[in-house]
């Protein structure tokens, strides 16, 4: 099996993140923050995770994927433009 991330597991078994939360014993919101790339999980979330999917921990990429930037400084999706206004 190729190595994938957590929200590619998601999408291939069509499982909520109260589904993960409940067969990994984890809370849903640190599955999905795990799942967004904005937690980097534990050795033992990594365990319990793979185990909810029922793949080899060595099977999936853990790496923090979520760019902080991007939601704090460059605000790519919104319409307005932050430097106008500060110049105004």
């Amino acid at each position: 099996m190729p190595i994938q991330t957590v929200d590619l597991l998601f999408e291939a078994t069509g499982w909520t993140v109260e589904d993960v939360a409940e067969r990994s014993g984890l809370s849903p919101a640190r599955v999905e923050a795990i799942a967004v790339g904005r937690w980097t999980p534990s050795p033992s979330e990594r365990k319990r995770i793979a185990a909810a999917f029922g793949v080899p921990v060595e099977d999936i990429s853990w790496g923090h994927t979520m760019d902080p930037r991007n939601v704090r400084y460059r605000r790519f999706g919104l319409k307005e433009d932050f430097r106008r206004e500060r110049e105004a």
